[in-house]
């Protein structure tokens, strides 16, 4: 520890060669400090990452860093423009509030008392949490990889009406592909959707007869082909229904797909066959906690 050289923001910036400001955005955006009324405060993930506090007998208490400290190279490039909404938006010709719309359906960002916050998910997506300088109120800026982010781009089609026919991209012979052959969708839901299973019609019936907008196998806004059995807009909550728990191949698929919820911090319920002949009970505790309210 003897060996460490603490360093002010300001010298670290200056170390750096950015200006304080645009600093304190980057530590913002991967959550090393927190903003509060008063300025800044260190995080649970900050002290991890070398942060202290310190105090000087003229300026008052400060926050200090290992001066070799490592911040994300994606978002030191003050040579890189970034984009806000409304540069987004001219660039589609649409509204800045339809792509926020689309950033916040893709779980990039969230809304906020006013304005918006970027999620994990956006910070891992090149984004960055920004504030208006005049009223505090929060919203993203984004680098010039939105622009090829692939969730970005198929639901931006979809807003725009140029998705096709179908905007779910089967991949031939993979296990995804496979089990939907396997279990072909022939089951009418009352809302019209065409699920796989009784386990799934009775879930969907649920959802619709409890004014839930919902959606039926929604590719999860990432690189990896994945589709989520219920997708639930209010609240960004994906539903799971675990059926032929004594298939070992079934089980197998289960468990990786369990895994890429938990990699990117997705809310997640999963049902088994015995809660799904008790939605009643179930299903309105498991998205209270989510914060979608049933009845």
């Amino acid at each position: 520890m003897s060996n460490i050289k603490l360093i002010s923001t300001s010298a670290l910036a200056k170390k750096i060669g950015i200006p304080k400001n645009k600093l304190d955005e980057m530590l913002l955006a991967v959550k090393y400090i927190s903003k509060e009324e008063k300025g800044f405060s260190l995080t649970t993930l900050g002290i991890e990452k070398s942060g202290c506090m310190k105090s000087h007998p003229k300026y008052g208490d400060f926050i200090a860093w290992d001066e070799n400290i490592e911040i994300p190279n994606k978002l030191i490039s003050q040579g890189k423009e970034f984009y806000s909404s409304t540069k987004i938006a001219a660039k589609y010709d649409l509204s800045a509030r339809k792509i926020n719309m689309v950033l916040s359906e893709i779980g990039f960002i969230e809304k906020y008392l006013k304005g918006w916050t970027i999620t994990i998910l956006g910070t891992k997506n090149g984004g960055i949490q920004k504030e208006n300088a005049k009223n505090g109120i929060p919203y993203v800026e984004w680098n010039e990889s939105i622009f090829i982010s692939s969730a970005f781009s198929s639901i931006l089609k979809e807003v725009k009406g140029e998705a096709g026919e179908s905007t779910q991209i089967e991949i031939a012979n993979t296990k995804s592909s496979n089990f939907r052959e396997k279990f072909p969708a022939k089951h009418r839901a009352t809302d019209g959707h065409m699920v796989r299973s009784k386990a799934e019609m009775l879930i969907d019936n649920w959802l619709y007869m409890a004014e839930i907008v919902h959606a039926y196998e929604r590719k999860l806004p990432i690189e990896e082909e994945v589709y989520c059995d219920f997708y639930i807009p209010t609240g960004k909550v994906y539903i799971e229904f675990w059926g032929l728990e004594n298939d070992p191949k079934y089980a197998k698929r289960k468990e990786i797909k369990k895994e890429i919820y938990k990699k990117y911090d997705f809310k997640l319920i999963e049902l088994t066959d015995e809660e799904v002949f008790n939605l009643d009970d179930i299903l309105p505790r498991l998205l209270l906690k989510y914060g979608v309210q049933t009845y």
